[in-house]
């Protein structure tokens, strides 16, 4: 049995990969957690892993490309769960492309989804803060491509760096209302969005999935790919006390990909 600790977390894209392993440890640290997710059946299904673990959770529809649809959803959160702490803005998308392969309508899909989304889960999570009167914790996600730019990937890297900078002014901008703003930067992750990348990278080039995927797994220090696990360690020590002192920080979770 979960013992909770009061406390409730907002996961957006919690419907799979990354952001199940994010809301599976958060619960397991005590959060109540909101499974927020474009579709529901997998934000559910998530939902019911967690409450039938001994641990409570609530699946919530959001399109965090719409600022209507994420207020709704913070707000749905907040009063079912009986409060709000922590947003993790994990979704995002990750398509593969080569410059002049990107049209307007791509353009606009994937910095809605990845740089619009974290400004209204921010706006909508610092309306719930000001409401409790107690500070609070926003963490979101980059990449490692957000922080060296990576082969085929102009649009995706170049959300992943606007999500950097909208970290470090947030972090100045909310810091004495006593929250903190950080990002985490996932490596190359085993999780359906990057098997995807490394399918269409190979396809670009001529080779197979193997190869598009050592394109970005070749310079990992520690000679693995990462868990969805490994990332959502890194989020339950920013979603956690003993990050209260940090913020406007990146941390790469990437194997040693890169050093900074």
């Amino acid at each position: 049995m979960t013992e909770l600790n009061g406390k409730v977390a907002f996961v957006t894209g919690g419907g799979q990969g990354i952001g199940k392993a994010i809301v599976k440890r958060l619960s397991s640290d005590g959060f109540a957690v909101a499974v927020a997710d474009l579709n529901t059946d997998t934000a559910n299904e998530v939902a019911k892993e967690v409450n039938d673990g001994g641990g409570k959770a609530i699946g919530v529809k959001v399109d965090v490309s719409d600022r209507d649809s994420f207020f709704a959803a913070v707000k749905e959160a907040a009063e079912k769960l009986g409060g709000f702490d922590v947003l993790v803005n994990n979704a995002g998308l990750g398509p593969t492309t080569p410059i002049d392969t990107i049209t307007p309508e791509q353009f606009d899909k994937v910095y809605h989804v990845n740089v619009a989304g974290d400004i209204w889960g921010i706006q909508a999570a610092h309306e719930q803060f000001k409401k409790n009167g107690k500070g609070g914790k926003i963490i979101n996600a980059t990449s490692q491509a957000g922080v060296v730019g990576n082969p085929n990937l102009a649009l995706y890297s170049g959300t992943k760096f606007a999500v950097r900078g909208i970290t470090q002014v947030v972090a100045r901008d909310l810091a004495e209302e006593n929250i903190t703003v950080n990002a985490y930067a996932p490596g190359i992750v085993k999780t359906p969005m990057m098997f995807d990348i490394a399918h269409q990278v190979g396809k670009n080039a001529g080779k197979d999935d193997e190869w598009g995927m050592q394109t970005f797994a070749k310079d990992i220090a520690l000679k693995r790919l990462s868990e969805p696990e490994d990332v959502a360690n890194a989020v339950s020590f920013l979603a956690g006390p003993d990050s209260n002192y940090i913020t406007g920080q990146t941390i790469e979770v990437d194997g040693g990909m890169q050093f900074h």
